[in-house]
């Protein structure tokens, strides 16, 4: 039986990732992606601008039509955990604990606010680009004879179980490490080419989190 599954992504980055990637992956399993941006302003004349989360009213906001559709099975997100407006459900009662345990509790309650039977809340640990730090081998792929920097990126990930563990902190969430050993490293363009060729079973394999969400979407 087909699935349709309504996911609000918080940038182009995850529409383009969801679109080309997570998208015709999970059709193989009759299950159907599609994404929508985030709205951070909305223009009473031209086009309104996407991209961001800047409050969880503006997430909340932007939910509540895709519920409007009764076609689909199962609205989710694709939200960074890192950078979360201090409004969101929870936040300021985040347990002590694994950020596994503390993602839980987070998606818990944001699921609890939103009350709706279909909806299944996904934050990203703690990046987008911990997906990226999880597909090592395909760095060369988009940083040709960076040897040195992609050795790099290998040390960050031993200091971790797994991609999904690399913290949160300003200077050194999954983003700013890779910024700081590429430069160059522009988020939509260079996270496409590296994750366009890579497995998703290998990234359900690295990153917990990340392979729960596709677990509960496939069930």
């Amino acid at each position: 039986m087909p699935k349709k599954v309504l996911v609000l992504v918080e940038g182009q980055t995850e529409e383009g990732f969801v679109k080309r990637v997570l998208g015709p992956y999970l059709s193989t399993k009759q299950i159907f992606l599609i994404p929508t941006i985030i709205k951070t302003k909305r223009e009473v004349r031209g086009p309104d601008h996407k991209g961001g989360v800047n409050s969880y009213e503006q997430v909340k906001k932007d939910l509540r039509p895709l519920f409007y559709d009764t076609s689909a099975d199962i609205v989710t997100t694709m939200i960074d955990y890192y950078a979360l407006p201090s409004d969101f459900p929870g936040y300021n009662s985040r347990p002590d604990g694994t950020c596994f345990q503390r993602i839980e509790f987070m998606e818990n309650q944001f699921s609890t606010d939103i009350n709706q039977t279909k909806f299944l809340p996904y934050l990203q640990l703690h990046e987008f680009e911990a997906l990226v730090f999880a597909s090592e081998d395909k760095l060369p792929i988009a940083f040709v004879n960076k040897n040195r920097e992609i050795q790099q990126v290998s040390e960050v990930n031993n200091e971790f179980a797994s991609p999904e563990e690399i913290n949160e902190k300003p200077n050194s969430a999954p983003s700013k490490r890779l910024k700081s050993i590429f430069p160059e490293y522009q988020k939509t363009f260079h996270s496409q080419l590296i994750l366009s060729q890579t497995n998703i079973d290998d990234l359900r394999t690295k990153c917990e989190h990340f392979n729960s969400w596709l677990t509960k979407l496939e069930s």
